[in-house]
């Protein structure tokens, strides 16, 4: 990797979202549309070919062939930074009303249509530890490092990304500067990761990852955004950026979306806190150990309505019963009492 003098993209200014890879039949037009970032899940639902609530009235994204559609989805926001130069993207559009934003809706109509196929969903944010996991992502990136502790135990293991990367005025040993590379590590791991199960690129159902990476925001407010290390390090995370999408959308047969939203400061009316997997006392599910959620039975919804409209047909049936069996006359609508009393009239 080499580091570029410009660290700013030419094209939009300020916060932005960045199209860095998509295929031919998912048709983002050049233009500067301002999106704004409570739509960004939208935009990722409709590009997988999936419906919203509501219609998403941009003009930055055209309509694809129903039949075609990309086999996985990246979004990686990059927190501390208003902009990043990646000269080959296919198009960048400015961010408003940046607001924080999950795939969490994207992530549930994933799992909910491809049950059975148990599609790759990988959320993660390292500054925070926070991990979110789904489908055959489990058994893909389990060996994925997760806390800031194991992380940088990674980078001192072999095929750490500081041999490869030129680091320059950045520390290996200063917290803020280990930060970053460990977010760098990261995206390295899971291409690697990715290389060495391929044939997950190759069924049927579409994959989700989103990633949120914040080490350029703490290099910003340690050093300050004029320092030689902020700029080192915005030059060498374009660059590893540029290359992950290429990477990703090569493994997956060039069909796939990669999106870098950029943030310089998001806009937060109520804190949104995030909680850390180490933090939990108490495991949900004490055969994980990051404190994941039983797995989803889908059988639960068909199971619920078999007994509930059982019961209440049984119950309306005992009251029904119950009602005629209170107003019979035996005389007449018993054939007992009927019989028995004609028999009792011939003797």
């Amino acid at each position: 990797l080499t580091i570029c003098s410009l660290c700013f993209s030419s094209g939009v200014q300020g916060d932005s979202l960045t199209i860095l890879q998509a295929p031919e039949y998912v048709s983002f037009q050049k233009g500067d549309w301002p999106i704004s970032g409570e739509k960004i899940p939208d935009m990722v639902a409709l590009t997988m070919g999936f419906s919203v609530q509501e219609d998403l009235s941009w003009p930055g994204l055209r309509a694809g062939p129903l039949f075609q559609r990309p086999r996985a989805n990246v979004l990686v926001v990059v927190r501390g930074v208003d902009s990043l130069a990646l000269p080959e993207s296919v198009a960048s559009y400015p961010l408003e009303n940046p607001v924080p934003f999950t795939l969490d809706s994207v992530a549930e109509t994933v799992h909910t249509l491809f049950a059975e196929d148990t599609p790759v969903v990988l959320q993660l944010a390292p500054s925070e530890e926070r991990l979110y996991m789904l489908g055959k992502a489990n058994a893909v990136f389990e060996d994925l490092p997760v806390t800031l502790q194991q992380i940088r135990a990674r980078l001192s293991q072999d095929g750490s990304v500081l041999a490869s990367l030129p680091l320059n005025s950045l520390s290996r040993n200063a917290e803020a500067d280990l930060l970053f590379l460990s977010e760098v590590q990261v995206l390295h791991d899971i291409t690697a990761l990715l290389q060495r199960h391929r044939h997950l690129a190759k069924d049927h159902s579409p994959d989700l990852y989103s990633l949120e990476l914040s080490g350029l925001e703490e290099l910003g407010r340690r050093y300050g955004q004029d320092s030689s290390q902020y700029q080192d390090a915005t030059a060498i995370l374009a660059n590893v950026l540029q290359k992950f999408g290429e990477d990703l959308f090569g493994l997956y047969g060039d069909s796939a979306v990669v999106e870098v939203v950029t943030v310089k400061n998001f806009e937060v009316p109520h804190t949104r806190k995030s909680r850390s997997i180490l933090e939990s006392k108490q495991i949900s599910n004490p055969g994980s150990p990051y404190n994941l959620a039983y797995k989803y039975n889908f059988e639960y919804a068909v199971i619920f309505n078999i007994v509930l409209w059982l019961m209440i047909i049984l119950a309306l049936a005992v009251i029904v019963i119950s009602y005629n069996l209170w107003n019979m006359d035996p005389g007449y609508d018993s054939i007992i009492y009927r019989m028995t009393n004609q028999k009792i009239r011939l003797d």
